[in-house]
């Protein structure tokens, strides 16, 4: 199991840091809000091969919060999202 955990903490790991790339250098609002709305999934998947790895379910409320967070947040800035300029 340890082997699966690392293998997944390294893969989520370049999965986050080429999601952040995308949005530092993301050229419009939505690509940043498609990015940041990544993140929050790869932290909930962090989380939860954390829970996996070390048997400890108190970290299940912190992915749901971050799981709705991310939701919201998405949702709140494509309904009040300013035009870009082009």
């Amino acid at each position: 199991m340890t082997v699966v955990a690392v293998i997944a903490a390294v893969l989520l790991s370049f999965a986050a840091i080429g999601t952040a790339y995308r949005v530092l250098a993301g050229p419009s609002t939505l690509d940043r809000v498609v990015g940041i709305d990544s993140l929050m999934a790869i932290a909930a998947s962090g989380l939860a091969v954390w829970a996996a790895y070390s048997n400890d379910t108190t970290v299940v409320p912190a992915i749901v919060a971050l799981a709705l967070v991310g939701f919201l947040g998405s949702a709140a800035v494509t309904r009040f999202r300013v035009r870009d300029d082009r």
